[in-house]
């Protein structure tokens, strides 16, 4: 059984984010034996956002020196999630919406004849037998029914991005509020380990 473990928060050890997939993953690593753990911080090791030369390449077009390396560590990262079981994202909403570096590596992963494919049906994804838990951290509260709901594209992204992908059932770890004050992050950061750690094994 193998893990990919994810973090795309810029904020290093003061992340709330990257402290509850950390928590995932060790109630994970507990209930689980012989679980193999891979990680890869989006931030550290940042990927290139997609531009027209990306795509010429995916078409066949011979890609210029300087971006056969990222084209190689996009692929890199295609197959690392290929060959994962279950992964486990550190995603904070970042004005309304994932971090650039998050989306940089979905653009990776979201591949036509690789994790999702067209036919005359519609689209079907490819990649429905993984585990998905994502650990979010949102700095106000937008769940359903409240005014700032309207303006919550985070949550609502990546389960539209993983559901198109076959992948209809992920698993949200939430901290809410983190920005109100120290008592409602307290109680976020709190509520989201306690969750983590009453986790299902894999």
């Amino acid at each position: 059984m193998k893990l990919l473990h994810l973090d795309s928060s810029v904020l290093g050890p003061h992340s709330v984010s990257r402290q509850v997939s950390a928590a995932i993953v060790d109630r994970l690593r507990q209930s689980t034996p012989g679980l193999d753990v891979s990680y890869r911080d989006l931030t550290l090791t940042p990927l290139a956002h997609l531009t027209g030369s990306h795509l010429a390449a995916g078409q066949g077009v011979t890609p210029d020196a300087s971006l056969r390396e990222d084209i190689a560590a996009g692929q890199a990262v295609l197959e690392e999630f290929l060959g994962a079981d279950i992964i486990v994202l550190g995603a904070p909403m970042y004005n309304f919406t994932i971090p650039s570096q998050l989306k940089a590596w979905i653009d990776r992963i979201l591949v036509a004849g690789k994790t999702f494919k067209y036919s005359a049906q519609g689209v079907e994804g490819l990649a429905g037998d993984k585990r998905v838990i994502v650990a979010i951290s949102r700095g106000g509260f937008y769940g359903a029914g409240s005014p700032a709901a309207v303006g919550e594209h985070l949550e609502t992204y990546l389960r539209w991005v993983f559901g198109f992908i076959g992948i209809k059932n992920p698993e949200f770890i939430s901290a809410d509020g983190i920005q109100v004050g120290p008592e409602h992050r307290e109680k976020a950061v709190a509520g989201a380990l306690k969750a983590a750690g009453e986790l299902n094994a894999a």
